[in-house]
């Protein structure tokens, strides 16, 4: 598809520029040094599904300075910092955005948010191709992003199969019942429902609303975006949901450690009265 034809839709835009990003990092970086670097240096994976299932309001902590359709969010922005007071806040788990070109992400950012933490952490990006899960292992990366709006079922499948033979179970992200339908059919276990339509980034929190009861029980399920209150988390965990991906109204505050420390308790204490 071409640039012109893509000019509508942020999601395709980000693909193509990561197509050939990702094409030319291979031919910098071969498979067989990824999978070097993973064997002498990569710690084992944490368990990012078991810290989804815990008994307590779950949510990853997402970690982003940029998006293509906020701008700038977060100008002080140290990874390192941001993961442990995150983690100390009592975050789940971590995503940390690793797309350079819109979200001003980095495999650095993501290496040295790990590093500071104890807790799994997600890298999330646009990922297609299997050298960059390898390479999100390698970046010591304890899961990793599927977008089933940009990947074919068998690819998506691959990628599922490669993931858990590196016991790195993915979040598999989708925006539609007919997005879950895929994603279940090619055997996910792990579901984010994105409420940020990735055609225009406009946030909708009726759509997870509306797919909770389409989602498995079997399958931990994820409500991603546009959550900014202990009745967003309320509402959510009551329609089923496992745990909850929170980025951007974290990363707007002075002291986003504060800032999930409120969400927690405010949620926690809803929950309990009723």
């Amino acid at each position: 598809m071409s640039d012109t034809q893509n000019s509508g839709n942020i999601l395709l835009r980000i693909r193509d520029a990561r197509l050939e990003c990702v094409e030319h990092r291979k031919r910098v970086l071969p498979l067989a040094a990824l999978k070097l670097a993973i064997e002498k240096k990569a710690s084992p994976p944490r368990d990012f599904a078991a810290a989804l299932t815990a008994n307590r309001v779950n949510v990853i902590a997402e970690l982003k300075k940029k998006s293509p359709s906020r701008g700038l969010i977060r100008e002080n922005f140290n990874a390192a910092q941001l993961a442990a007071e995150l983690a100390g806040a009592g975050a789940a788990a971590l995503s940390v955005l690793t797309e350079e070109e819109f979200f001003s992400g980095s495999l650095v950012d993501l290496k040295e948010a790990r590093t500071a933490v104890q807790i799994p952490v997600l890298r999330k990006d646009f990922i297609f191709d299997p050298w960059q899960v390898w390479e999100a292992r390698a970046a010591f990366a304890d899961s990793f992003l599927l977008i089933v709006a940009l990947l074919e079922s068998d690819l998506l499948a691959e990628l599922l199969e490669l993931g858990r033979s590196l016991k790195m179970e993915p979040l598999v992200e989708v925006h539609s019942a007919e997005e879950l339908s895929i994603a279940l059919d090619c055997g996910a276990k792990i579901v984010g429902v994105n409420n940020r339509d990735l055609t225009n980034f406009e946030v909708r929190l009726e759509t997870a609303l509306a797919l909770a009861g389409k989602i498995p029980e079997s399958c931990i399920a994820v409500a991603e975006s546009g959550i900014s209150s202990g009745e967003d988390l309320e509402s959510l965990s009551r329609a089923g949901y496992d745990a909850f991906l929170i980025g951007e109204h974290l990363m707007k505050q002075t002291s986003p450690g504060d800032a999930l420390r409120s969400l927690l308790s405010g949620a926690a204490s809803k929950l309990e009265k009723s």
